[in-house]
C-alpha cells in the first residue's frame, strides 16, 4: 500500500508512526525539532488515516507489511522508528522481524502484551459515527456535538484533526470509521517473538498511564535486552502531547548516545 507520507529535514533517517485515531499531522512540530538534529524525518500516515487509502484489512499484519513497503520505496537504511500506541506496537513487531534493518527503536506508551479491550475506543467510535454532516457543516458545529459525548476537550481536538472538506460545504471524516470499528479488538493484540534485538531501544511511558506496568519491564527485557524505560510522571496515554519538552528531551537524548 502507497502510504501518504509527510518528511523534514536530512541525515539520518527517523520514522515516526502515530496510534490510532492519529493522522501525521499531529507529529508535525516534533518531527520539525529531530530534522534540526540532522535527522531526515519520515511521518507516515498508516492505512486507513489520514491521506493514506483506506482497506478492508486493518490488523499488525497488514500494518507491519505496509512499513516494509514503505521502507523499501523510500529506499530508506537502517532507519531509527519511533511509535506511539498502535504505532508502537507495529514499530516492535516490524523490529523483531526485521532485526537488521533496524538502528534502534523507541516506543512509546506501549508494551508487548496483549491489551484488555478498552471501552474508551469504542465510544470514540461510537462519537464520531454519530455526527450527522447533513446537519452539522462547521467544525464549530462538529465540537460542539462532540462534546456531549466526549468529555475531554484535548481528546475532541485530537478527533476533529480527522476533519476535512470532502466537497464544498460538507465535512467528513478522513479515518476510516467503518473498517476501525470492525478490526477493533485486532489491535489489542499482543506482540509474541522469539527473537531477540539487542540494539538500543527507549520505552517512554506516561507516569498517568498504565499501558506499561512495572510487571510488564522483565518481559520488555527478554525481546529487548538493551531497553531502558522511562517515566515522564505527568504524562497520560499521550505523553508525547502532555509533556512535549521532556518528551523530546528524552527522545534526543537516547538518539544522541547512538552517535557516539
Amino acid at each position: 500500500m502507497e502510504l501518504f507520507y509527510r518528511q523534514f529535514g536530512e541525515g539520518r533517517p527517523l520514522i515516526i508512526l502515530h496510534g490510532i485515531f492519529g493522522i501525521s499531522d499531529n507529529w508535525v512540530s516534533f518531527g520539525k525539532k529531530m530534522a534540526a538534529q540532522a535527522y531526515h524525518v519520515y511521518i507516515p500516515d498508516q492505512r486507513n488515516h489520514g491521506r493514506s487509502p483506506h482497506h478492508s484489512a486493518f490488523n499488525y499484519y497488514a500494518l507491519t507489511e505496509d512499513l516494509l513497503e514503505f521502507i523499501e520505496d523510500q529506499n530508506i537504511r537502517e532507519p531509527v522508528i519511533l511509535g506511539h500506541s498502535m504505532g508502537g506496537k507495529v514499530a516492535m513487531r516490524f523490529t523483531l522481524e526485521n532485526p537488521a534493518l533496524v538502528r534502534a527503536l523507541v516506543v512509546v506508551d506501549t508494551s508487548l502484551r496483549t491489551y484488555v479491550s478498552h471501552s474508551q475506543h469504542r465510544e470514540l467510535i461510537d462519537a464520531m459515527k454519530s455526527v450527522d454532516f447533513k446537519k452539522l457543516n462547521s467544525r464549530q458545529e462538529v465540537g460542539h456535538h462532540l462534546r456531549g459525548r466526549i468529555e475531554s476537550a484535548r481528546i475532541r481536538q485530537f478527533l476533529m484533526k480527522n476533519l476535512f472538506w470532502k466537497e464544498k460545504g460538507l465535512l467528513a471524516w478522513r479515518i476510516n470509521l467503518d473498517a476501525i470499528d470492525l478490526n477493533l479488538e485486532s489491535m489489542y493484540d499482543g506482540v509474541f517473538y522469539s527473537t531477540i534485538y539487542k540494539n538500543p531501544v527507549l520505552f517512554i511511558r506516561g507516569g498517568r498511564s498504565g499501558y506499561i506496568t512495572e510487571e510488564d519491564i522483565p518481559v520488555i527485557k527478554k525481546s529487548f535486552p538493551n531497553a531502558d524505560v522511562i517515566t515522564i510522571a505527568e504524562g497520560t496515554h499521550w505523553v508525547h502531547a502532555d509533556a512535549p519538552a521532556a518528551f523530546y528531551h528524552a527522545v534526543s537524548g537516547f538518539l544522541k548516545r547512538l552517535s557516539r
